[in-house]
């Protein structure tokens, strides 16, 4: 299988119990402590154009990008947001 460059979990063919992760995460956060859907998808978006995502992982940390954006308080391990 090919290795897919600057892709989301939703986007992997194998991606269903992961992805089922991140919305687990998603609703364990309170209103607080979550990023807002508009800042949640401009940092995904940023994250796209990267050239340190593979398979849906951050490279620089390690992190699922798709949960690493969830949270207010957290920022990209390269300042990039």
């Amino acid at each position: 299988m090919n290795k897919c460059k600057r892709c989301l979990l939703a986007e992997l063919a194998d991606k269903d119990n992961v992805y089922a992760h991140v919305q687990k995460v998603r609703a364990l956060l309170s209103k607080e402590e979550k990023a807002t859907q508009e800042k949640y998808h401009e940092r995904l978006s940023t994250c796209l154009k990267c050239d340190n995502l593979l398979e849906a992982t951050c490279q620089k940390c390690g992190c699922y990008v798709e949960i690493r954006a969830l949270k207010i308080d957290s920022d990209c391990p390269i300042k990039k947001w």
